[in-house]
């Protein structure tokens, strides 16, 4: 069985299905509107797969591929995870279980820009890998924020082949483009919908419900030099560790376009450590009592 289901269709360039502001917001970190947007989707979801949910001793949800760093998406099947999961409690069943779907990316270029053919053509490079014995013959949903072309479906369509995975599919979207005559790229213009400059990033960072993903670390390693020390200044010390922490997590150190940057947080970073230990010892000396 392989089905597919999506909360939003999009079918006019001019009217979107659904808050673009609040997309382009989730799709850079805040993880407010992806719980938002988690409820809105589950509550579709099981008003049409309850039954077929129900009968099901072994569910396993699977967010978009990534290597280290999670995608949006990723919070966004997190909590709707929590949304299934209390859901099978109420009906006294197993809670579902997390899956992963491993990807070794290899690409800087912006994917939200291109046609079917260009995201095929540049995914097709990347290494996936998926634990054919926890999934074969397995219940599974694959969750994802919006499908636009299909590549990502058909990769992972690929994958199960690949890995000869059996079992019963879903495909789930919170937005599906369904007029093919509107170009691929309109989904960077949901994703950029808010974040269009580094004070708009600054203020995404800066904000409550913030966590890294592995777009807007990408578009951080990519800014100009000027942007790069401008966000940097302006954000707290707890997120440019995590940004270089996470960068070298995704081995985005030995990728060249990103070198720079990461060099530049590297040695920013060390700085700042140095100078406030030899602060610290200063002050600590003035503090002294004398003789």
């Amino acid at each position: 069985m392989r089905k597919r289901y999506s909360l939003n269709k999009i079918e006019s360039q001019e009217k979107s299905p659904f808050d673009e502001g609040e997309y382009s917001l989730f799709k850079f970190g805040d993880t407010y509107f992806a719980r938002k947007f988690a409820k809105q989707l589950f509550v579709g979801f099981i008003a049409e797969f309850k039954s077929e949910i129900l009968k099901q001793e072994e569910i396993i949800l699977f967010p978009s591929p990534y290597y280290s760093i999670p995608t949006a998406s990723n919070f966004l099947c997190h909590y709707f995870k929590e949304e299934l999961n209390y859901f099978l409690f109420e009906h006294g069943r197993a809670a579902c279980i997390e899956g992963k779907i491993y990807r070794q990316q290899t690409y800087v270029e912006d994917y939200g820009n291109m046609n079917y053919e260009e995201r095929i053509n540049l995914i097709s490079n990347d290494t996936y890998y998926i634990d054919k014995h926890f999934v074969d013959g397995k219940f599974c949903i694959f969750l994802d924020d919006i499908k636009i072309t299909g590549s990502h479906e058909n990769t992972v369509d690929r994958i199960l082949k690949e890995y000869e995975v059996k079992g019963e599919f879903i495909f789930v979207y919170f937005a599906e483009l369904m007029n093919t005559n509107i170009h691929p790229k309109i989904e960077n213009h949901y994703n950029y919908f808010k974040v269009k400059t580094t004070e708009d990033l600054v203020e995404v960072i800066n904000g409550r419900d913030f966590h890294f993903n592995t777009r807007i670390t990408k578009f951080i390693l990519l800014m100009k030099v000027s942007e790069f020390e401008h966000l940097y200044d302006n954000i707290a010390e707890k997120r440019r560790n995590e940004i270089l922490s996470l960068a070298i997590s995704n081995n985005y150190h030995q990728v060249e376009e990103y070198k720079k940057n990461i060099t530049t947080l590297k040695n920013k970073i060390k700085w700042q450590s140095t100078y406030k230990k030899d602060k610290d010892k200063t002050l600590m000396h003035q503090n002294l009592p004398s003789d």
